[in-house]
């Protein structure tokens, strides 16, 4: 999951702020929270930007893919 989020921050054709926003997400991750707060806090932030008209095709893909992943860890806890 992190080299996903890694590759989509380091991917210049995605535009700066939802580089951020990803960033965001990952710290959220990998913080010392509850493991379903972070999840969920992640989920959010992924989701805010999956729906930027700016970001790639590709990208946001990606991003679906990651929030499918999410989810699923998220129904698991």
């Amino acid at each position: 999951m992190y080299p996903l989020l890694d590759m989509l921050i380091d991917d210049n054709s995605v535009p700066r702020n939802v580089r951020t926003k990803m960033a965001d997400a990952k710290a959220r991750l990998q913080s010392s929270d509850d493991f379903s707060t972070k999840i969920s806090a992640a989920v959010y932030a992924l989701d805010e930007v999956s729906n930027d008209v700016n970001l790639p095709m590709h990208a946001r893909t990606l991003v679906w893919n990651l929030l499918s992943e999410l989810e699923a860890l998220k129904n698991r806890a």
